[in-house]
Formats: C-alpha cells, structure tokens, sequence
C-alpha cells in the first residue's frame, strides 16, 4: 500500500514538473496568447463599439442591428440616419452618420402631430395606423424622389411592422416652412408634420444629398 502510495506521489510530481516546463515553453514562444475565459454574464462576443459623439449608445446598437437586419435591401450602407425621438423638437436629433468615419451631422426634425397631441415639442407616441397623423418608429429604407407639395421629397418604404404603412400613408421626407429656425424663436419648438420627416429647407437638400435612394433611416425613443 505505501509502495503504491510512493508510485502514485511521485508520478503526480512528475506530471506537475512536465506541466509547469510546458507552461513555460509557451509563454516564451511569442506566437502563444494566453486567453482569460469569460466573466459569468460578460457578452462571449466582448465589447461592442460605442456609438459616436452625440448619439445615444442604444439606440444607435439598434440602428446598426437595423442595418444588418434589412441588409439585402440597402444599397448603400455609407451614410445612416438615426432619429432620436427622445429629443424635444428645438433640439438637433436627426443624425446623419457615415459609418466608414464615425462623423456626425445633427439636425433639427419634425414629428407628426398625431404623436404630440399637447403640442408641446415632444414626441410622446407612436403610431403605425393610416389617418393617425402620427410618426411611426423603426427601420426606413429611402426610396424614389419625386416634386410633391413641399418640392423636391423622397418616399420611404417602412421596414418593421411598427411602420410598415409608410408608403401607404405616404411617409415622405421634405422641406417645410414650420421646420424653419424663425419657429424656434416664435415658440421655441418646430411645428408638426403629418408623420413626414420634415427639415428645414438649406438641411433637408444636404440630406438628400447623402441619403439617396437604397439608404436606411432608423427612427426610435429608448425611454
């Protein structure tokens, strides 16, 4: 019994000294990185790219989930606007962001009036439903431009079931005289579209100049 005890110890020790003389010959070989495994609850796929200056982390993870999600159906994944409905409508909440740098361009947005019915600049819902006057949330793709009412305009097709009567409803993106700066200084808020995503004459032409046909347009409140 204590032969085997003896046998077994020493074969143990052994077996440690082999470990450690392995253990030692890869941290000297300057191909070998040592690997800490995961943290209980840590993401497996480590951390995720924060957003850029002046958007909210959240919504823009959504926004790039939103792109990966319809990718099949944008053309052009350069240039990406993310409308952050959290933001009253005196504050610069559509961000047009080209991804390749992480620059960002802020602007000055609409909503619909459906969506503020105390019209106190702040969007407080959403809604999906044709005749609601309200804005809807979620993934925009940017299709054909046309010269309606307000000039020259661009339809959106919606991408999610939370806007998926965009078209119907014609959802557009245009110009207007209530998205003017002088309705900031007349009553410190833009006026309310019908749903439409409408800017200010000088920004809504740059927009379009970015946001061509085949672009997406992500929409949304995180609070």
């Amino acid at each position: 019994m204590n032969l085997d005890r003896r046998a077994l110890l020493t074969k143990g020790f052994t077996g440690a000294i082999g470990l450690v003389a392995s253990s030692s010959a890869l941290a000297t070989n300057p191909d070998f990185q040592f690997v800490m495994p995961p943290r209980a609850g840590a993401d497996p796929l480590g951390p995720q790219p924060a957003a850029p200056a002046g958007i909210d982390p959240q919504l823009f993870a959504k926004a790039k989930a939103a792109l990966d999600r319809h990718a099949a159906r944008i053309a052009d994944r350069e240039w990406l606007g993310i409308v952050d409905y959290n933001k009253r409508s005196d504050q610069e909440r559509f961000s047009l962001v080209h991804l390749p740098s992480g620059t960002v361009e802020q602007f000055r947005v609409t909503h619909g009036r459906g969506s503020d019915r105390n019209h106190n600049g702040y969007l407080d819902h959403f809604s999906n439903q044709v005749g609601s006057l309200a804005t809807s949330n979620g993934a925009y793709l940017t299709a054909n431009r046309y010269h309606g009412k307000y000039g020259l305009s661009a339809k959106l097709h919606g991408l999610d079931w939370t806007n998926s009567n965009a078209f119907n409803r014609a959802i557009v993106m245009h110009h207007a005289w209530y998205a003017e700066p002088d309705m900031l200084s007349q009553h410190g808020k833009l006026g309310r579209s019908e749903g439409c995503f409408a800017f200010a004459r000088r920004d809504h032409w740059h927009i379009m100049n970015r946001l061509g046909e085949g672009r997406l347009i992500y929409a949304d409140k995180t609070a």
